[in-house]
């Protein structure tokens, strides 16, 4: 435990015990969720609004965060429904004033218009060493303007929650009505416009980031997204000339639960798909291989990974707390991308089909670009 913060108005209670004290900042009140730690020096709006990191507090690594305020532009949830994605923010320092022409609000009170409850002050080096070592722990994040905190209840609460094994929350952040997307990728000075595709292509959102959408339709595609709770059969019906599994938050295996069937279906039909991220291990799921929980996840927009389809090392952004079991892999399928941090899987392909997916998020937001060809190589497939 760190050293009590003059008169604190914020903890973090892990489940282990341990507390962290300091200043609050965005929403007040208190929430039970998975704390992991994101090492992005930018971005903090697209993180803190990636669907992916639904019931998750994110400890930010990069110690002054702020200084771009947010505005409208930079949001990353598609829909409504995704509005609240991170529960819990911990910085190292108090947020910075904004200084950015394209501020609309400074962080702290879109943190508390989202129902995101912050805390500064914390040692995050500390709490990143923590995690890197023991894995990523259950904690409830807590801002009481008088200071108030009942440490034991609070710890109770981190201990009984149940986790993000066997939990379904695509469900809970994926659109319920189907709906067209036409903007595309931000050119400058210009910013965003919207742009009439070619090639049909339904995206099924378990979570979809908004830059996913937008490097869709700078390939000319005519995006439709649709909810995760979709058929085959509807799908099909639209006669896309492609199908996208996107991002999302929870565990692949119980989302899988419904999605997998889907999939294998659109498999069979013989459908050029991609996959990301979480729509990366149910494909995987689908054609029968494992997914695991990793101790401390990758999150950031730093991690270098390698593709052995053209023998490239490239920088990309990563937000996964599961990852797919290589040794699971059936000889259908063929590894394309890995991990050079720890080896772990970040991309396959089904042999003899134009069925591929990657682990992390080539449509960066926030990250490096390097990674944009898979949408076009997606579109080459169609």
């Amino acid at each position: 435990m760190q050293e009590l913060t003059p008169n604190p108005t914020a903890a973090l209670v892990l489940a282990t015990g341990q507390v962290f004290y300091g200043q609050g900042c965005g929403a007040v009140g208190d929430a039970v969720g998975e704390v992991c730690f994101n090492t992005a020096m930018t971005g903090y709006q697209e993180i803190l609004t990636d669907p992916s990191y639904a019931q998750q507090v994110i400890c930010f690594t990069f110690p002054h965060v702020g200084n771009t305020g947010t505005n409208s532009e930079d949001e990353e949830a598609s829909t409504q429904r995704a509005e609240k994605a991170a529960i819990g923010a911990i910085f190292k320092a108090p947020i910075t004033p904004p200084s950015s022409w394209r501020d609309e609000n400074p962080l702290g009170p879109w943190m508390k218009d989202r129902n995101i409850i912050g805390i500064s002050g914390v040692d995050t080096r500390a709490l990143t060493s923590y995690i890197r070592d023991n894995g990523m722990p259950n904690g409830v994040i807590a801002h009481s303007p008088e200071g108030k905190f009942d440490v034991d209840a609070l710890t109770e609460k981190a201990r009984s929650w149940n986790g993000l094994v066997g939990a379904d929350l695509a469900a809970d952040v994926a659109t319920q009505d189907a709906f067209d997307w036409k903007q595309s990728s931000y050119v400058w000075p210009e910013g965003y416009s919207d742009k009439d595709g070619v090639k049909k292509v339904v995206v099924i959102d378990y979570g979809v980031k908004r830059n996913i959408l937008r490097n869709l339709v700078a390939q000319d595609m005519a995006v439709r997204v649709v909810p995760s709770t979709i058929s085959a059969k509807d799908i099909l019906e639209l006669k896309p000339d492609g199908v996208v599994l996107s991002n999302g938050p929870g565990d692949p295996a119980a989302t899988g639960d419904y999605a997998i069937p889907v999939i294998q279906d659109l498999i069979k039909a013989d459908m050029p798909i991609l996959g990301i991220c979480l729509g990366h291990q149910m494909l995987a799921l689908a054609l029968g291989a494992k997914t695991m929980k990793m101790d401390q996840g990758h999150h950031g927009a730093n991690h270098p990974v390698k593709d052995y389809t053209t023998d490239k090392v490239e920088i990309v952004s990563m937000n996964h707390g599961f990852a797919v079991d290589s040794d699971s892999l059936p000889d259908t399928c063929e590894e394309t991308h890995v991990s050079l941090f720890d080896g772990s899987n970040c991309g396959i392909r089904l042999k003899g089909k134009p069925v591929f997916s990657v682990q992390h998020h080539p449509e960066a937001s926030p990250g490096p670009q390097d990674s944009f060809y898979l949408f076009e190589r997606f579109a080459r497939a169609l």
